[in-house]
């Protein structure tokens, strides 16, 4: 992959740049980049904590992306989105020829307090990849968007109401296992960030900071404390504390 001034695109420029693992020096978080628990980190503590966490993680979970998929590219693709308007967030799709991109928005980095958690959201998002989630999202979806259309025929709905009970079908279908991918991910990122030297423990904190979803219905995460809960367990079985 190549690199293109992260420091700078982290806080400057418009637009999706890849990232490519750092020299060598770099792959450890430099000291400055370690802060306080719960404390905000400076941009550029943020940008190099980044620079690290892809050059450590990335290679892990291609690696565990070989060893457990048959046919799967595992070569991730690592992307930044650069526009600041956009929320914390982070992704995991696939380009037109397939390739698995991962993807952070300028505010999650921003918002992570160490390089833990950017490390645990990179181990979840690769896992959502090697679990196989979108495919899989893509057929329920594409089962409720078929039986919803057949029951909306059969009760004698025009062509126009069948579409439109179709979309609401796909999005239902696509939604019925997403809480369980999520708890998946997160169980795979776990593994993932722990074999690439970080806590997962502490990574998982990030949960604290956001909007616990409950247990809404058709909701697409589950509740909080579930999800700490898995990370706890997967690292009792891992050795860790």
């Amino acid at each position: 992959m190549r690199i293109v001034g992260l420091l700078a695109a982290v806080w400057g420029l418009a637009g999706c740049v890849q990232v490519m693992a750092p020299p060598q020096s770099q792959l450890q978080p430099q000291p400055a980049a370690v802060a306080a628990a719960g404390a905000v980190l400076t941009p550029a503590q943020a940008a190099r904590n980044f620079v690290a966490v892809v050059s450590q993680v990335e290679p892990v979970a291609e690696a565990i992306c070989r060893a457990r998929t048959r046919g799967v590219n595992c070569d991730l693709q690592i992307v930044v989105d650069e526009r600041l308007d956009l929320p914390p967030n982070a992704f995991q799709t696939l380009d037109r020829q397939g390739r698995p991109v991962v993807g952070f928005t300028l505010a999650l980095i921003a918002d992570a307090r160490n390089a833990d958690e950017l490390a645990f959201v990179l181990g979840h998002e690769a896992a959502h990849h090697i679990a196989g989630h979108i495919p899989r999202q893509r057929q329920t979806a594409m089962a409720g968007a078929v039986m919803a259309g057949v029951l909306a025929s059969m009760s004698g709905a025009d062509a126009q109401t069948v579409r439109r009970v179709q979309d609401i079908g796909a999005n239902v279908g696509a939604r019925t296992y997403s809480k369980e991918f999520e708890l998946e991910a997160d169980a795979l990122g776990t593994e993932i960030s722990w074999q690439a030297g970080f806590d997962p423990l502490r990574g998982a904190a990030f949960f604290d900071r956001l909007p616990d979803p409950g247990d809404a219905f058709l909701g697409s995460h589950p509740p909080n404390a579930q999800r700490r809960a898995v990370v706890a367990r997967v690292m009792a079985g891992l050795g860790g504390r």
